[in-house]
């Protein structure tokens, strides 16, 4: 994973991005379980890289790289405090589409997590 990954709409070759293009881009952004969590965890109030990894359970390096990649896409900001930064949510309407997700989720049942390109993994590493 590169700090950027999935954050920063890239120029397409053929022209400029089209809204298309951003919504793949801010999906994709939401995509990863670290960042996700993230997002859930800062939608409860501010935080430091260092209470998320406390609470995450992961390392400094990972947990900063992916508040890095939230802030470049703008879902997230961080306010500095002497040597410290707070983090947190630069947008509510990021919930709304949250709780949006987890209304189809309840709706579609188990499908999604049944895919068989994006569906959750089990432990042995293939597709559930």
């Amino acid at each position: 994973m590169t700090i950027n990954d999935g954050c920063v709409p890239r120029t397409s070759l053929s022209g400029p991005v089209s809204d298309l293009d951003v919504a793949v881009a801010l999906f994709h952004s939401l995509s990863d379980g670290t960042r996700l969590a993230i997002v859930r965890r800062l939608a409860e109030g501010e935080a430091r890289v260092a209470d998320l990894v406390g609470e995450l359970g992961l390392a400094q390096s990972t947990v900063s790289a992916h508040v890095a990649c939230l802030r470049d896409c703008n879902l997230v900001e961080g306010r500095p405090q002497g040597r410290q930064v707070f983090y947190s949510l630069a947008r509510p309407e990021l919930m709304d589409l949250l709780a949006a997700a987890e209304t189809l989720l309840a709706a579609t049942g188990n499908a999604v997590a049944l895919c068989p390109n994006y569906g959750t993994e089990t432990d042995t590493g293939d597709k559930a």
